[in-house]
């Protein structure tokens, strides 16, 4: 199986919206998008691979494959031309 290559790390999100997001618009948006999802979670933002930023997470592992891995459980991608992307994941109780 391939390894994850969105994964958590240590970047810098203001640096990474400054460098993404294209307009000062584009980067209020995000700005703002950080506040209402940090409130809502309680988490801090973190970049998940080279272009989503992402609040909290959560471990998962796949009953149908043997896929497993930690991913954000609400995040979203500044957008660089026309749309943000939000990302909302549910999880799930066994």
């Amino acid at each position: 199986m391939a390894e994850l290559k969105t994964k958590q790390h240590d970047g810098d999100v203001l640096e990474f919206i400054k460098n993404f997001a294209v307009t000062e618009q584009k980067q209020e948006d995000s700005i703002e998008l950080i506040k209402i999802m940090e409130k809502v979670t309680g988490y801090p933002p973190k970049m998940w691979g080279a272009s989503i930023i992402g609040f909290g997470s959560y471990h998962y592992k796949s009953v149908r494959s043997s896929q497993e891995g930690d991913w954000a459980l609400v995040g979203f991608s500044p957008p660089q031309k026309c749309n943000i992307t939000l990302c909302i994941h549910r999880a799930t109780r066994t």
